[in-house]
């Protein structure tokens, strides 16, 4: 039987700061890089019911620190009903125009993913399943880091030609590359972008479905010259090569090419702002990304406007939430398997998880996790025991 019944109420609201570790290096235009084992602080939230059952989620220090938890979180959650989260996604969210900015869409997106969390534990059941559980596995597609400047690594056209066959291999569906952008000495460069997507092209053959995330920062020409070399070489899609506040330069853009172009990833204003790109006619694709768009309902309203519209809607980035979204909804094609790079082992385990975030299987299917709740494999052992701050 499921423990808890209606009218369970949330009656504690907690932060954990804690010592983990990463062989990530993050270079100072903030792209992730293969580097040596260094310490890092990462936090979790914790919701408590009057139960006693508990629902958790990673996040963000920044986003879940003591002056917004205090300032905001509590005040909405603490005595009302554990079920009732659309309910107080609603109450949270309208107190971010008055918060000075200091109320993001990523605590939004903590808080509701830890409500979920809540809710499949008290249920025992994984909450792919409570929304629906169209598919209990995804394809996933490989997408590399940024480009550099290690020999060997993704720092030629040649190396990235290598990777993605390695990667084709592994048995991923699909390959997306993150071409060179700055801090490195010679990015952004259309030119080197363009011999890359060919040396790919080459290396996996006509069939492999191929995409691009350039320089975020191309003028429309220089966007207009690298998409059309995307039309030679049979990409699928073409992601952010210019700033996306400007949606009409997007929609110029769109109207040029053959290639889909995917967006937005980083615009402000959740569902609304996807709403007026599809209405201005400036992607083919719709993007929306968990912690960024406030959460797994915001995702998927996210997913079913695309849908209304003929469209798919890819998820942005990986985790356990953004799996249980991908589950749930039928115009969705990959799962963003990454960033993946020659020398960083993207299975190796995290001390604060018991198992491999995403492994992907031999026919390159990442599957969903019959853990009840999200699922994420957390260690809260040891969370506890190299907790450093708490509040």
């Amino acid at each position: 039987m499921p423990s808890g019944t209606a009218g369970t109420t949330i009656v504690a609201v907690s932060a954990q700061l804690f010592r983990t570790t990463t062989k990530l290096a993050v270079d100072p235009d903030g792209h992730e890089h293969p580097g040596a084992e260094r310490a890092v602080t990462r936090a979790l939230l914790t919701l408590t019911d009057s139960e006693g059952n508990q629902g958790r989620s990673l996040a963000d220090p920044a986003h879940i620190g003591r002056d917004v938890l205090d300032g905001h979180v509590r005040p909405v959650l603490l005595g009302r009903d554990v079920l009732h989260r659309a309910r107080l996604w609603q109450d949270l969210a309208r107190r971010q125009r008055g918060s000075a900015g200091t109320l993001g869409n990523r605590t939004l997106a903590a808080v509701e993913l830890a409500l979920w969390d809540l809710t499949g534990r008290r249920l025992g059941l994984p909450v792919w399943q409570l929304l629906g559980g169209m598919r209990d596995k995804v394809p996933a597609y490989a997408s590399t880091m940024c480009g550099d400047e290690i020999p060997g690594g993704l720092s030629s056209p040649e190396d990235y030609a290598a990777f993605a066959e390695k990667l084709v291999a592994q048995g991923h569906h699909a390959v997306k590359l993150h071409t060179w952008m700055p801090p490195v000495s010679f990015a952004p460069s259309v030119a080197m972008d363009i011999r890359a997507c060919a040396a790919v092209r080459e290396a996996v053959g006509p069939d492999v479905p191929l995409m691009l995330d350039a320089n975020h920062w191309y003028s429309r020409a220089e966007a207009l010259e690298l998409g059309r070399a995307l039309d030679r070489l049979g990409f699928h899609w073409f992601e952010e090569p210019m700033d996306e506040y400007s949606v009409s330069s997007y929609r110029w853009l769109a109207g040029q090419l053959d290639t889909l172009v995917i967006g937005p990833e980083t615009v402000e204003g959740r569902l609304q702002a996807r709403a007026e790109w599809i209405a201005a006619q400036a992607c083919d694709i719709l993007r929306v990304g968990v912690p960024t768009s406030g959460g797994i309902g915001p995702a998927l309203k996210t997913a079913h406007l695309a849908e209304a519209f003929g469209m798919d809607c890819e998820l942005h980035g990986g985790g356990a939430a953004t799996l249980a979204v991908l589950s749930a909804v039928g115009n969705a094609r990959w799962y963003e398997r990454g960033l993946l790079h020659p020398f960083h082992d993207f299975d190796e385990v995290p001390p604060h998880l018991t198992r491999p975030p995403a492994p992907v299987d031999s026919e390159g299917y990442v599957h969903l996790s019959h853990e009840p709740g999200l699922g994420e494999g957390l260690d809260t052992g040891y969370i506890d025991a190299e907790t450093v701050a708490s509040w």
